[in-house]
């Protein structure tokens, strides 16, 4: 009984040895591409762009030219003229349009060195085929502007847009400043003491409309409040270190600047142990609110000093103090009457109706 099993381990074996080589021999066919040199798809196609124009692989740049511009204007749609025996660069005279396009190919890829030198490369090395594919293609779909100037030019573009944004909303703050009492009377005293309004209301000659003394009592109250008064926040006075353009040149030297911040608080207070001074603290407590620092910059300086006085740089400290806001919070809700409105509307109605609150 034994000899027969013989063969069908053999047999057995000898498949198995063939499953194990069968991947490897099918990606060996699937790599594998004939190695001629003129391909379908890239540059001239099967026809040798050298041919097309007629000239010799030692050709310059100005006999390719000539060349060109003989065969365009000899097969230009617009003025091609079938002649007897007429077969263009290999093709059919009824076939003028596809032999100027042939011809433009030629040029276009004979014309740049870069390419030619591809071009030339792929003749000298029929076998490296998707390298040819690959060198072809990173050419023909690369932009034609330089990358680095589209940046540059979106940079600046975006830098202008956000002076102007800024500068716009800061007038607008000013304007609105200028019409609140508050600010309004203490600006108008300050341009009375400097004499400024009595230089608004000239006589004589120079005498003015209400209009325009109107104006220009307008514009001497916002250059007060302009020089008195520090906006902080969105509608801040625009800086040109803040912009893109000048924050992008200005990263490498921010970078390097929080390095040596950040290895200057591990080794004073993490390693040596030193008490945290005012501008840590507050930077601290900024950190913990979650705060930037233009919002934290806008608070009131009393606050600030509320925020030391409990020392909510400690966590156990600020831990209570937020509970205390979110219960103040809550009182403040509770008396509202638009909110105790909601909650009423919320219970009875529900979200699901339209309703219109005469108010």
């Amino acid at each position: 009984m034994a000899a027969p099993l013989a063969p069908r381990r053999g047999a057995g074996a000898a498949g198995r040895r063939w499953l194990v080589l069968l991947p490897p021999l099918l990606l060996v066919l699937l790599l594998v591409r004939p190695a001629g040199a003129l391909v379908e798809g890239l540059y001239c196609g099967t026809r040798d762009c050298y041919e097309v124009l007629g000239v010799s692989r030692t050709a310059g740049k100005a006999e390719i030219a000539r060349a060109y511009r003989q065969l365009a204007r000899r097969y230009h749609p617009d003025r091609y003229r079938p002649e007897p025996g007429d077969e263009g660069p290999g093709l059919t005279p009824q076939s003028a349009e596809e032999a100027f396009l042939l011809v433009a190919t030629a040029y276009e890829t004979l014309k740049d060195e870069e390419t030619r030198k591809d071009y030339d490369y792929m003749l000298d090395h029929p076998e490296e085929y998707y390298s040819h594919y690959y060198h072809y293609y990173s050419r023909r779909l690369a932009p034609k502007v330089d990358v680095r100037v589209v940046i540059l030019v979106s940079v600046c573009a975006i830098s202008v847009f956000q002076f102007f944004s800024w500068w716009n909303s800061y007038d607008k703050a000013i304007s609105y400043l200028a019409t609140v009492p508050k600010y309004r009377i203490q600006a108008m005293e300050i341009a009375k003491q400097q004499g400024l309004l009595g230089k608004a209301k000239e006589k004589g000659r120079n005498k003015k409309s209400k209009e325009e003394i109107r104006d220009k009592e307008e514009s001497i109250i916002k250059n007060i409040i302009k020089s008195k008064i520090d906006i902080k926040g969105g509608y801040q006075k625009p800086q040109i270190c803040d912009l893109l353009l000048f924050q992008i040149l200005l990263a490498p030297f921010h970078l390097c600047s929080y390095i040596v911040w950040y290895c200057r608080w591990i080794y004073n207070f993490n390693i040596k142990g030193k008490e945290y001074g005012e501008e840590e603290r507050l930077y601290i407590i900024r950190k913990s609110m979650k705060m930037s620092k233009s919002q934290f910059d806008s608070l009131e300086d009393h606050q600030k000093e509320t925020f030391l006085k409990r020392e909510l740089w400690i966590k156990e400290n600020y831990e209570v103090y937020k509970q205390e806001q979110e219960e103040e919070l809550k009182k403040k809700l509770a008396n509202d009457p638009r909110w105790k409105r909601y909650r009423r509307w919320m219970k009875n109605e529900g979200p699901g109706r339209l309703t219109f609150v005469d108010d």
